[in-house]
Parts: structure tokens; sequence; C-alpha cells
């Protein structure tokens, strides 16, 4: 699945996932979000390690992934 597929699908089953993204001081930082629009250039995302709505640049996303859930 490409990484769009993977957001709209969060966007849709109000799943987290993990990205790998790239701030603006050139930092990969690993998040955990849920996505709650998709734009042109950015995705509209509930942060949980912020624990606030972000905007990440979809250039700035150098990975995505599903999380596992645990029993």
């Amino acid at each position: 699945m490409d990484m769009r597929g993977l957001f709209y699908r969060s966007m849709e089953n109000k799943e987290k996932i993990m990205i790998f993204y790239v701030d603006r001081k050139n930092n990969v930082t690993q998040r955990y979000i849920r996505v709650m629009s998709i734009h042109d250039n950015y995705l509209t995302a509930y942060c949980y390690w912020r624990k606030q709505v972000r905007h990440f640049k979809l250039d700035h996303i150098l990975s995505a992934g599903s999380v596992k859930r645990t029993a």
C-alpha cells in the first residue's frame, strides 16, 4: 500500500499510524498520528506526541506504516 492509501485509511477508519518526518530544523522524528484531512501538499492530523492537531507537509514524510495493536 502506498503512503497516500495509508493516509486515507487512517482518516476513514480513525486509525493511528506512525510516520517518520523531517521537521523544520532537519531533524527526523517519529510521530504517531491520526489523519483528519488530506490536501494537495500537506495533511492535517492529530499528533499523539504533541497532543494537538498539526499540519505535516507530504514531501517531508519519509515513511509511514500501520501501528500494530497489542492485546
